[in-house]
């Protein structure tokens, strides 16, 4: 599990223009903590480290220490606000984190395997990733970055479950416990469609058939203008 420390203070000064001023000196970004027994607590957290950690995919279902004035808070990412058409955080929320008590977080799928993948490097099969990320609980201490599928052995026609990844103890796959109809695909190789000469002929045909259509409505509309600037001029004399 990767290791995120960000730097904190309290917010005293609060409100849509307080958190204006703040983003306008470019230096933190307004945020809130919130969760377990304590109150939610309004902070600002410095935006260098912030903008960093964020560039890393694991930031996202990892542990987080907020150090917030010397003291320290175990956290996760559970939204961010961004700004509608700049490359900018406006507002983000963390949620405070139990060790006794499991969370649920949503983690990235990692596919592994693909350049061994027979079905795909010999058998023109194509890899379909129905699903990015999955839901899962567990305790913090059990927390994944990821989890890793390993297609190296699929043939064509496979399909991959949620029932079907590997995950550690302690970890559940969340939409699971809902029964087996939520058992969804999270992955598949399916053969490759491959266009028929007779198709790629027909398509030609076709393609050249509208062209010569298109040729003649426009001959046709320019012989048509050309009688009617003809009758004009006559009527004109």
């Amino acid at each position: 599990m990767s290791d995120f420390t960000l730097n904190a203070s309290v917010r005293h000064d609060l409100g849509k223009g307080a958190s204006r001023r703040l983003r306008r000196a470019n230096e933190q970004v307004p945020a809130i903590v919130y969760g377990g027994e304590k109150a939610p607590e309004p902070i600002s957290v410095e935006k260098t480290s912030f903008y960093k950690a964020l560039e890393e995919e694991s930031f996202f279902s990892s542990l987080i220490t907020l150090q917030i004035e010397g003291k320290s808070q175990q956290v996760v990412v559970r939204d961010l606000q961004r700004h509608p058409y700049k490359p900018l955080i406006t507002h983000a929320d963390f949620l405070r984190v139990d060790a006794t008590h499991e969370i649920n977080l949503r983690v990235p799928l990692h596919v592994v395997g693909e350049e061994s993948c027979k079905a795909i490097n010999e058998e023109d099969g194509e890899l379909h990733v129905l699903s990015n990320e999955i839901e899962i609980s567990c305790l913090p201490k059990d927390l994944p970055d990821y989890l890793e599928v390993d297609i190296s052995a699929l043939e064509i026609g496979s399909t991959l479950h949620l029932s079907d990844l590997t995950v550690s103890a302690g970890v559940t796959r969340v939409d699971l416990a809902h029964g087996e109809g939520h058992d969804n695909a999270v992955l598949s190789i399916t053969k490759a469609k491959i266009r028929s000469d007779e198709e790629e002929d027909e398509a030609t045909e076709t393609g050249a058939a509208d062209e010569d259509d298109a040729g003649d409505d426009k001959a046709q509309k320019s012989e048509g203008e050309s009688q009617d600037n003809e009758k004009k001029k006559d009527n004109d004399e």
